[in-house]
């Protein structure tokens, strides 16, 4: 809520609160990258989302400050329950001022909700608990209306904005990968993606579809042991030894053809084209499988229900959702083809077809002429053998 003013005095002789090395980034995604366990993030992010949570969760920080509201009340988000459940401390609107008072790397002491630092305390926000989350929670289900009434209004400014990229597929561009008449699993690094490409592994071992990595996703297809076929998005979270990995690279321009993250795949060396549109690069990855003739588009990852929508932002969620009206039931989410398929032949039945195979082959030879004069030899090779380890030890 404030930034305290600097005081000094003196730290507890006890190792009461929580002690780290600080890491600061506006960006969360950014600072996650960078992150140990032990350390404290310090972090500018209005409504934590669940996907930044469970990031922060998986880094095993031992605190989370934030200069903004971690819940404004806009809508139910998900990821302060994520940080409470997972025992992470959680301070809340200490004020932006906090990126000037530290520096990164400083040892800082969480006690309560107040941050010190050289004991002086130069941060001091809400400490949020389950009581208080759970009380957040509920009142901002009750402004879910005034959100749904936006995200309306959102909608139609970007039908109006993208309806020929939407209704007739202008501004695709042309990628040599090739896509008609074949699945195409698109991967975005977010809600239970590693779950969902385990679960996976018989669906893409049987059906190859295409392998389509959304920024990160590219990294967790590498990660879990496939190669992406093609790279799409922003360029602003995937590595550079996946970007030069041979996989086709389109890069997310906006509406007026500019591309920021163009330049670092240049600087690597890597061929690029780009793909201008206001749409989320998870969107247009779906939209460009689809115009270019896809039968079945998997997602990983992807934003499936309302609160999910939410999550992800109001200036997302146009294009989300009218991309899945085009898509219709084409679009098929990972958990739903992980529950529906099973693998043609399981491995039991496999090794029972190889057994039976054999052993028709040696009751075929048994029987035969042919079968029985090579046994003879066989017979004749092995008494040979014999006689000879019998001479060599007599």
């Amino acid at each position: 809520m404030r930034i305290g003013s600097l005081r000094r005095g003196r730290a507890p002789e006890t190792a009461s609160g929580v002690v780290g090395t600080v890491r600061l980034d506006r960006r969360t995604k950014n600072l996650t990258k960078r992150l140990r366990p032990g350390d404290i993030a310090v972090i500018d992010h209005m409504d934590i989302d669940r996907v930044s949570a469970d990031s922060l969760v998986a880094c095993k920080v031992a605190a989370v400050v934030n200069a903004s509201a971690s819940i404004s009340g806009r809508y139910p988000n998900l990821g302060p329950g994520i940080l409470a459940a997972a025992g992470i401390p959680l301070v809340d609107g200490v004020g932006k001022e906090v990126f000037a008072r530290l520096k990164e790397g400083a040892t800082v002491h969480l006690e309560g909700n107040r941050l010190m630092a050289d004991d002086v305390v130069v941060a001091e926000g809400v400490r949020q608990d389950d009581a208080s989350i759970a009380e957040a929670m509920t009142e901002a289900r009750a402004g879910l209306s005034a959100q749904l009434e936006a995200f309306a209004t959102n909608t139609m400014e970007y039908m109006k904005r993208e309806r020929a990229l939407l209704l007739d597929g202008v501004g695709v561009p042309d990628v040599r990968t090739r896509i008609e008449g074949r699945h195409v699993l698109v991967v975005v690094r977010g809600y239970d993606y590693k779950e969902d490409l385990q679960a996976l592994r018989p669906y893409i071992r049987d059906y190859r579809p295409v392998l389509i990595g959304v920024d990160g996703g590219a990294d967790a297809l590498k990660e879990a042991g496939y190669q992406p076929d093609m790279i799409i998005g922003d360029m602003d979270s995937v590595s550079d030894s996946v970007l030069r990995c041979g996989a086709e690279v389109v890069v997310h321009a906006y509406p007026d053809g500019r591309a920021p993250g163009l330049p670092r795949v240049q600087d690597l060396g890597v061929d690029a084209i780009t793909f201008p549109a206001a749409a989320t690069s998870e969107d247009i990855a779906m939209l460009l499988a689809d115009e270019k003739g896809a039968t079945l588009i998997v997602a990983v990852g992807t934003h499936a229900t309302l609160v999910e929508f939410l999550d992800k932002g109001r200036g997302g969620m146009a294009s989300t959702f009218l991309t899945r009206l085009r898509l219709g039931g084409k679009l098929v989410d990972a958990k739903g083809v992980s529950r529906l398929y099973r693998s043609r032949i399981s491995t039991l039945a496999l090794v029972l077809l190889v057994l039976a195979a054999l052993l028709s082959i040696g009751v075929a030879a048994g029987l035969s002429t042919v079968g029985r004069i090579y046994g003879d030899l066989v017979v004749d090779q092995w008494d040979s053998f014999v006689f000879w380890l019998e001479n060599l030890f007599s």
